[in-house]
């Protein structure tokens, strides 16, 4: 291996990493400028974006507007939604959906031609498109891999892990990300030097030992972030998917939220519906009051189940196809039987602080998909605004790219230091894996409490400790971990995502944005962030809480 542990230097103008919707829209916006996507699974497999079944909002429908979609976010959120990007997200949305359109992607449709919209929990409208009844995530991944894959000017590199961010060191641009460090297929150590990095990695699920999200959801775009200095935000607020497949499978199958909007009902081992009693909008409350119903319920030593008999029946193969399939699996028929149903680890609000055109605190570095905090989602993401803030924000950094890298100078022929390389231990490694995600289950899950996180932030600290030379994703897992379990422990009132037992409501002092930072020597960093802004620019108020371990 070469000096500094790499094997070779590539350079081209942009680098991203991530084949999600989020990074597919960027790549296809930022090109004709050479663009390398970079992505850990097989090209075309989409992460977290190709499991969305649950389908994509956007206003289309007569009786909708932007207006009413934004409401509906905001409400949805808990009084930490950016109201601005609420704005822009549901304005573009569209448009940004018929351009997808465009390129070819097959969404559902009525008999007569037209868009066939959907509802969804706390949505005021219809509006929300599915591709082949819940494989909405894969169609769009389909249509954009396709495109990508006509564009001369995107090479893509699949198999490839990125370790770390690279950093300027010279030129009055310390700190300024000038590209990343990736370890390819066979081995080789790679650093893709360029002027512009955007992390689209999807994701922090598999933080969780019960999760819905795919293998590769392990927190990386946190960790290689982080690491560089950016700083993170809203990192708490993580959204537990109420109705998981409970057949012991790891990650838990995914039913989706249409189902409940299509009528289906939560029972418990009695038989008896149990939703009117919890909320206005009995299965079709926020996320997290539902999840939180069924937490309780299995906590007592119950049992829940999703009775989509009556709502669905003999309609399962063609109406929900994806969701019958996995049904049949297990050995399930939800035409005649009600399905097994827990909460799991789903979607992080939460990650890396960026403003409205993707920009992190750190120059030279976009974010854009699950692995940003736009604003957009508040405390508590609304159903089906995932794949539309991926797809509207993928495309806002490549406008903003183009922008950028018409005034960038190129980097200098030796202007980027590759961090050194951190030699895996592939059985140690698992072994901490598997150790944090289950900490985090047990004390960081669905319902927390001071005691628990104060334990948690303690654990932490000693597998820090136990583990110093942590690689991979591993190494991604248990700094995400801390800094979550961090802010966790900081923000002492209850608010969308997060739930605090020993502090179970709202507390109207805590309406503000946490920021996280992670120090070269394990410490965490917690401080108060304005309320209306994620802090991308400028000083955070004096620190609210901070953790410190051994690594």
């Amino acid at each position: 291996m070469k000096e500094g542990g790499l094997d070779a230097v590539l350079r081209g103008d942009t680098v991203i990493v991530g084949s999600g919707v989020a990074g597919l829209s960027a790549a296809l916006g930022a090109a004709p400028r050479r663009v390398t996507l970079l992505t850990k699974v097989p090209f075309g497999g989409g992460g977290s974006s190709s499991w969305a079944q649950g389908g994509i909002a956007a206003a289309l429908g007569a009786d909708d507007d932007p207006a009413l979609h934004a409401a509906d976010t905001l409400a949805a959120g808990a009084g930490l939604n950016d109201p601005e990007i609420v704005e822009l997200l549901t304005e573009e949305g569209p448009e940004r959906v018929r351009r997808l359109l465009a390129l070819g992607t097959r969404f559902d449709r009525e008999l007569g031609g037209e868009l066939s919209l959907g509802r969804e929990a706390a949505h005021s409208r219809r509006r929300i498109l599915h591709a082949h009844g819940d494989a909405t995530g894969a169609e769009m991944v389909r249509a954009l891999t396709a495109a990508v894959r006509r564009s001369p000017s995107i090479e893509v590199i699949d198999r490839a892990f990125v370790e770390d961010l690279a950093l300027a060191d010279q030129g009055g641009n310390h700190g300024a990300v000038a590209g990343v460090v990736a370890r390819h297929a066979g081995g080789r150590r790679i650093l893709h030097a360029a002027p512009a990095v955007v992390l689209a990695t999807g994701g922090s699920g598999r933080l969780f030992l019960h999760t819905t999200n795919p293998p590769e959801a392990t927190a990386d775009g946190l960790g290689v972030a982080a690491r560089a200095g950016a700083r993170l935000v809203d990192l708490e607020f993580v959204q537990f998917h109420p109705t998981a497949l409970a057949a012991g499978a790891d990650p838990m199958p995914l039913l989706t939220e249409a189902l409940r909007g299509e009528g289906a009902v939560l029972i418990d081992e009695l038989g008896e519906r149990f939703m009117p009693a919890e909320h206005p909008d009995a299965e079709l409350a926020p996320r997290d009051v539902v999840a939180r119903a069924i937490w309780r319920r299995l906590a007592a030593g119950g049992r829940v189940f999703l009775d989509a008999r009556e709502a669905v029946g003999e309609r399962f193969p063609e109406r929900f196809p994806t969701v019958f399939g996995l049904c049949q699996e297990s050995g399930l028929d939800p035409r005649v039987e009600p399905i097994p149903v827990a909460p799991a680890a789903h979607y992080h609000m939460g990650g890396i602080a960026v403003d409205a055109h993707g920009r992190t605190s750190l120059p030279g570095l976009w974010a854009c998909g699950e692995v940003a905090a736009t604003g957009a989602h508040g405390a508590n993401r609304l159903a089906s605004n995932s794949l539309l803030e991926a797809l509207v924000f993928g495309a806002r950094v490549a406008e903003d790219l183009a922008a950028d890298l018409s005034r960038a100078r190129p980097l200098p022929a030796t202007g980027a230091t590759a961090p050194a390389p951190v030699l895996a231990d592939p059985e140690a490694d698992a072994a901490l894996a598997l150790a944090v995600r289950t900490l985090m289950w047990e004390q960081v899950g669905v319902v927390r409490d001071g005691r628990g996180l104060t334990a948690a932030v303690a654990a932490l600290d000693r597998l820090a400790a136990e583990h110093p030379h942590a690689a991979g994703e591993a190494r991604n897992l248990l700094a995400a971990a801390r800094m979550v379990t961090a802010a966790a422990l900081a923000r002492r009132e209850s608010r969308g995502g997060h739930y605090r037992a020993d502090h179970p409501a709202a507390d109207p002092a805590w309406r503000r944005h946490l920021l996280v930072t992670l120090a070269a020597d394990g410490t965490v960093g917690v401080a108060a962030g304005a309320p209306d802004e994620m802090a991308v620019d400028g000083d955070p108020e004096p620190a609210a809480a901070r953790t410190s371990a051994a690594r």
